[in-house]
């Protein structure tokens, strides 16, 4: 799963503005840390899924060591479909494969892929994990402890 960093920035009436700095768009308020990782994921996921519409970048963050976020800063981990379909979006891109050439490798239909690519569409890991043995890719999840807070 992918963890993206946000960042806190008190405002004057207590509340703090909520901002990712590899996706600008991505602004919202909450009144407490643990309100703020709430609020921005699907702001996160909004924002992704409007790049992916529009063919633009779709950055994917790796998993950033807890230590390593400042006080005003904290992780959002995103569900583990949403990252997928990111780094499926930008395979595709790197390589250069076509909704219209993976639609042809899988032998499936566009709306098909179309739906692989949509953020908020409940797709099945294992047709994504498909469409990645499609480029050549294989999809590895990995179990490990959680680093120390």
């Amino acid at each position: 799963m992918s963890i993206y960093r946000i960042e806190l920035t008190p405002d004057d009436n207590g509340t703090f503005l909520v901002t990712c700095p590899v996706l600008p768009e991505v602004t919202t308020f909450a009144e407490n840390r643990a309100m703020a990782q709430a609020v921005a994921r699907p702001a996160i996921e909004e924002a992704l899924a409007a790049r992916i519409a529009r063919g633009e970048d779709a950055p994917a963050q790796s998993d950033i060591p807890w230590s390593e976020l400042g006080s005003n800063e904290c992780g959002v981990v995103m569900p583990l479909l949403t990252s997928l379909k990111v780094d499926l979006y930008n395979t595709m891109r790197a390589k250069g494969v076509t909704k219209a050439e993976l639609s042809r490798r899988l032998r499936q239909h566009p709306p098909q892929i179309d739906r692989l690519l949509k953020i908020d569409h409940q797709s099945q890991l294992e047709a994504v994990a498909e469409a990645f043995r499609a480029m050549e890719y294989d999809v590895r999840i990995e179990v490990a402890p959680r680093s120390a807070a």
